[in-house]
């Protein structure tokens, strides 16, 4: 997203702190999905996930608009993802657990490189 309309700091430092939250409960979820053992659950995704669809809105015309749909984005290929490949656990064990690390390792990939941009106030690719 190239046009990006100026909004004032502190609603920019509000929407910035807000996903800060989105990407810290987003990566517990990422490191939880790829760690034996550590499950966090996936509420913590949900609330995120309606934490982003709610208000993404209020981002919309400005840089971080872009990180909205990211994470968004990120959550629905991986829920996808995971649903097409669930079939392989029923009856394969190995290709079922090969399959969701390595959709766990490219959310978690997706993770990091958004949260990393909005360090750096950088939007997303489209």
């Amino acid at each position: 997203m190239n046009d990006v309309t100026t909004i004032d700091p502190g609603r920019d430092d509000g929407l910035r702190t807000l996903g800060h939250i989105s990407y810290a409960l987003h990566a517990v979820v990422a490191v939880g999905a790829v760690l034996p053992g550590f499950q966090p659950g996936v509420v913590l995704l949900v609330v995120a996930f309606i934490l982003d669809l709610v208000k993404r809105a209020d981002a919309a015309g400005t840089w971080q608009e872009s990180h909205f749909s990211w994470r968004i984005r990120s959550v629905l290929w991986a829920a996808g993802l995971y649903l097409v490949t669930s079939p392989l656990w029923a009856f394969f064990l190995l290709p079922g657990w090969i399959a969701w690390t390595a959709i766990s390792i490219w959310f978690l990939y997706r993770v990091v490189r958004g949260w990393l941009a909005l360090n750096e106030r950088r939007a997303m690719p489209a």
